[in-house]
């Protein structure tokens, strides 16, 4: 059984960082993409960032708000997928899931295209 499970959320003051991890059980991350998705209060979830770990050219997308400031990354040893998340804002406040489907990467806006999803881990980030 494919398991996720996501860490490092928190809560900061605008301009911090944070790093979220999640760690994939029950599955290798070979050749599979691994996004993730904030869901802000009363919003629909919403692309971050995803990572195809079979590389290759565009194997790694961001939504167009967090580009230049989020990074995502892949350690294959431990079976675990980072976002780094530097200059936060009020508006990066959500619950973050990571989730995961053993193919090519589809744009950020198709949420339904992942089978896999964790349990989410919040972040707050307060002005």
């Amino acid at each position: 059984e494919v398991q996720l499970m996501e860490s490092g959320g928190g809560s900061v003051q605008a301009g911090g960082s944070l790093r979220l991890s999640c760690e994939i059980f029950g599955t290798t991350v070979t050749r599979s993409c691994v996004g993730w998705y904030q869901q802000a209060p009363g919003k629909e979830r919403q692309g971050v960032a995803a990572l195809y770990t079979g590389g290759g050219d565009g194997s790694i997308k961001y939504g167009d708000s967090v580009m230049g400031r989020f990074t995502i990354s892949l350690d294959n040893d431990k079976n675990t997928v980072y976002l780094e998340m530097n200059r936060l804002t009020p508006e990066d406040t959500g619950i973050y899931y990571c989730a995961l489907v053993p193919r090519f990467c589809a744009p950020l806006r198709y949420r339904t295209y992942f089978d896999y999803w964790g349990q989410g881990t919040q972040v707050t980030v307060s002005a």
